[in-house]
This record gives structure tokens, sequence and C-alpha cells, in this order.
């Protein structure tokens, strides 16, 4: 009834509009500059309409970045929380200077709107797969938060969603716009380090968690907060508030993803980016002295350390090979084993990872229908990896994952962590 009511509405919207411009006729108006393009603003038809799904604390920010740029226009929210639709609302008819910022409880109705070209999804990591899944069939291009999948066929299946409807993607994982993660990637993935032997992520925690059950409280008004909108395909559970801005499972009411995918979704993408791209490794240690060792096919290996952590800042990642290393890290800085490695260059140093540079390259690629840095691929097998390392962690022993047909090796146990069903209706 809802979504019906919601097309009932944009008739009505366009029947008002049809007469509002033969009034228009009759009474002259007065056109914003800004409108026409004029006085430095770009104009409508060089704009991209955005919409944002779940916009948090983290998603606030990432449509701050969003509202510095210039070519875009933000149309719409949709949140499950009645409060945060509100306070975007209020943030983008605040930038506008006018009301137009639509709310909405379902983002179903959203992706619905012909005027909106692309969404920014910064739902909890629950939902981010299944919503860019919708978003790829409506038609939408996407910048998704992370971690974007909750096990290895989700992976699988969202890249295929989004090369099969072509749409431009983008994961947050906005460390690969930022120029000395990217220098040091380079040094690696062009042979500036010699034979590539080793590739360190430091992924701020390697524990394999099991989600836990808070005792039941009474289910606020779903047009404050939508429970089971919010729930969306995970298992159900009980309402408790404690759980709403801490609902963390990316592995539904079972296994859970913990820091090898949250802060691995980061350092894991760049020392994917630092082999190249290629799939993920095929063989996965069981940890041992707070680290977990990883090997790709081409015999590099991945490795995913808790303790010692390079002393750069968060999310720091070291690259390794015959002829010298570099260290990155998110104080902005680059450690390297020779001068000589620099040839001349300086590197600009840029801290506290800012999002900024990740969401201009979206948008440029959503005009120029090219693929931005981190797209689906390239999500999809830094993703693998992390969740092929969460495996080795829970089983407590090594896996072996045959990159041509996405299974583990003879390993029936590992391969039942390979996905999981949806709550219904939900699908991907």
């Amino acid at each position: 009834m809802r979504r019906e009511s919601a097309k009932l509405n944009r008739r009505r919207f366009v029947k008002n509009t049809l007469a509002a411009a033969g009034a228009a006729i009759v009474a002259p108006t007065i056109i914003p500059s800004s409108a026409l393009g004029r006085d430095g603003a770009v104009p409508p038809s060089e704009r991209i309409t955005v919409g944002g799904i779940g916009i948090g604390n983290r998603g606030t920010y990432d449509l701050n970045c969003f509202l510095q740029q210039p070519d875009v226009q933000f149309k719409a929210v949709c949140d499950v929380k009645a409060n945060r639709r509100e306070a975007v609302k209020a943030m983008a008819d605040q930038k506008y200077g006018n009301s137009d910022c639509d709310m909405y409880r379902d983002f179903r109705d959203l992706l619905e709107r012909d005027d909106i070209d692309a969404v920014l999804i910064a739902t909890g990591p629950n939902w981010h797969c299944t919503a860019a899944s919708y978003a790829a069939k409506a038609g939408k291009d996407m910048y998704c938060e992370k971690p974007v999948t909750k096990n290895i066929v989700q992976s699988l299946t969202l890249r295929d969603t989004i090369n099969r409807t072509g749409r431009v993607f983008q994961a947050g994982t906005q460390r690969r716009n930022l120029p000395h993660f990217a220098f040091a990637c380079m040094l690696a993935r062009t042979g500036k380090l010699g034979k590539l032997r080793r590739v360190y992520a430091h992924p701020a925690g390697m524990h394999a968690m099991t989600s836990g059950w808070l005792p039941p409280q009474p289910a606020p008004d779903p047009n404050v907060v939508d429970w089971d909108m919010y729930l969306g395909p995970a298992a159900w559970r009980p309402f408790n508030e404690a759980l709403l801005d801490g609902f963390n499972f990316e592995k539904g009411g079972g296994l859970v993803g913990g820091g090898v995918l949250e802060w691995g979704s980061h350092c894991v993408d760049l020392c994917q980016w630092a082999v190249d791209d290629c799939p993920p490794p095929v063989e996965y240690d069981a940890p041992e002295n707070g680290q977990l060792v990883a090997r790709y096919e081409n015999g590099v290996e991945l490795i995913f350390r808790e303790t010692g952590w390079i002393p750069l800042g968060s999310c720091p990642v070291r690259f390794e090979g015959d002829d010298g290393w570099v260290e990155a890290g998110d104080s902005g800085k680059l450690v390297l084993s020779s001068p000589e490695l620099l040839a001349g260059r300086k590197v600009e140093e840029i801290g506290g990872y800012p999002a900024t540079f990740h969401v201009r390259d979206f948008l440029d690629s959503v005009k120029s229908r090219s693929l931005p840095k981190c797209n689906a691929e390239a999500m999809c097998n830094a993703h693998i990896a992390c969740h092929a390392a969460n495996i080795a962690l829970f089983l407590d022993r090594q896996v072996k994952l045959d990159n041509s047909t996405h299974m583990f090796v003879d390993d029936a146990e590992a391969n039942r962590l390979r996905s999981e069903a949806l709550r219904e209706p939900w699908r991907l």
C-alpha cells in the first residue's frame, strides 16, 4: 500500500507540474541564475542526482563529501530511523536553501524514482550487499560503504550483478585514492621492489566471533524505528536498542567477521592492489602467534598481522620484494627501504584518510562510464580474501580455496561457511 501511494503521489506531482507550467505562460517566473548554470554553478543537465540509503554517523561524513562537489544534487534520503531521515533532510535543505529533499522509510520507494542517478549506501554492513543489488537492478550507480558483503557467495553475486547491469560501483575503501598509498602500491605492482615476496595487512583484530543475543525490549513504532526493515535480510531477533548502533553482524546470526573484515576490507584491499588486483590467495593457514599467512597462486604471501603494528597510524601496510620494501599508513607518510625508490619525486602526504578524493573518483566514473578505483571486481577479490581468512580463523586450521570454482578444496565444513540464507522476502 505504501509503495502504491508513492506512485499515485508522483502522478499527482506530474499533473500539478503541468498545471503550473500552463500558469507560467501568464505569470512571469524569476529563475535563479544557479539553475541556469551561471555564476560558476553547474547547470542541471551536468549534475549527478543522488539519493542516500542509511545515512548514520559514517554516512553523514560521506554525504558531506558528496555535498562538497558542485556537480552533485542530493534529492532524497531513506533511513529506518525517523530522526536520521529528518537530520539528513535538514542538512540537504540548508545546503540548497530549499525544502526539496524527500524522505523515505523503504529504500525501494527511493530506487523507483527516475530522477535519481546514483545512491550512497551507508547502512550497517548487514544491508550493504542486498541494497546494492537492488540499486543495480533499478539502474542506479552506487557508492557503497564497507564491508560490502557478508560472505564469499555474496561477493561473487554482487560482482556479477554489477557487471550484468552495467552500473558504476565504488566500494568505500577510500585509501585507493590517497597519494601515498597509491605510490606504495605502484612500487609493488610495477616491480620497483624487485620480485614481490610478501604483502602485510594489519586488520586491527584477528578473531572470529559469534554474535550475541540481548534480552528483548518492546519494539518502537515503525515510523520512529522500523525494526523489521533494520534487520532486513538478517536472521530475526527481538528488538534491543543497544543493537541499533552496533549491529555489525556480517554473517547474520552466526559467524561474525570481526576486525578481519571491518579493517581488512581496507588494508587487504590495498594488498590486493599491490598484487595488481589478481584473484585472492588460495591457501590460508591456521593463525599462529598473532598472524595468519595466506598464499597467492604465484607464491606471494599475504600476511594478516594482529600484533606489532607499523607505527604509521591506523590501517598500515607493508610490501616486501627482493630489492626493497615500502610501508604506508593513515598518518599520510611513507617509509622506504631506500630513498632511490622515490626517484626524485615528492609524494603528497594526506593524513586522516579523507574520502573526498574517492567520492570524486566515483562521480567522474559515473560521467565517463569508466571503472572507479575500487570497482566491483576489486571489491570482490579483497572481500573473498577476508572471508576466507575469517573461515580459517573460525575453524582454526588451514583451508584451500579453488579460484576457478570459488569452493574450498575437499572441505565441506569450510564450504558451509561460504554463504547463508537471507530472511524472507529478501533476494539478491
